[in-house]
């Protein structure tokens, strides 16, 4: 039996997911939490098969909790949910040390397929992914100006491109707004970009967030 941990901070989320992955006799979803620290605090109590990870929840962020897992339970496998672009988000994370990425609107249809290939000891993205970034080791190009962004940087220009305030990013993030506004500048600066309505424009324009 694959025992899974699902942490999603919206109730009609976690009963969806869990409706799909019960519906294969080999699989039981056997916690549930709602925010970062208690996905950290339900791994380091209980041993789980596989974490089924939202990016984007109340509390620490999506990047800072992966972090965190993969000094406490470096060989949990994490499957990644979210509403960002793939193309962009997705590379980051997998360098991050997650097994597989998954967009929130293909849940209902690749979530079981994901569990499975990821419980084996494989990744899982999808197939237009997986032939980026094929295409990426097979030929050098330059690098994007948000590629070159440190993981603090790029988490600070999505909640920017998200409308949040500064007050806002510091409370998500556990940072003081002083430097939650030194990594915004610090964006604006490798971006060349010279206000919050450029950076939105960035984002949207290479499909960090979603229109």
């Amino acid at each position: 039996m694959i025992k899974v941990l699902i942490a999603d901070d919206h109730p009609i989320v976690r009963e969806g997911l869990k409706q799909v992955i019960e519906r294969s006799p080999d699989m039981k979803v056997a916690g549930e939490a709602l925010n970062g620290q208690e996905v950290l605090e339900m791994v380091s109590r209980e041993g789980w098969d596989i974490l089924i990870l939202d990016f984007s929840m109340p509390g620490k962020s999506g990047l800072d909790v992966i972090k965190e897992l993969r000094r406490q339970r470096p060989d949990l496998p994490v499957l990644v949910l979210s509403m960002h672009p793939e193309a962009e988000l997705a590379p980051r994370l997998l360098k991050a040390g997650v097994s597989g990425y998954l967009m929130k609107e293909s849940a209902t249809t690749e979530l079981v397929n994901a569990i499975r290939k990821i419980h084996s000891g494989g990744r899982y993205v999808s197939p237009a992914l997986a032939e980026k970034l094929a295409g990426d080791l097979a030929f050098e190009r330059g690098r994007r100006g948000h590629e070159l962004l440190s993981d603090r940087e790029y988490q600070v220009l999505l909640c920017i491109a998200g409308g949040k305030t500064a007050q806002e990013i510091a409370l998500e993030l556990s940072l003081s707004i002083k430097t939650v506004r030194t990594y915004r500048d610090r964006v604006m600066e490798k971006l060349s970009l010279k206000n919050d309505v450029e950076l939105s424009h960035y984002a949207i324009e290479h499909r960090l967030v979603a229109r």
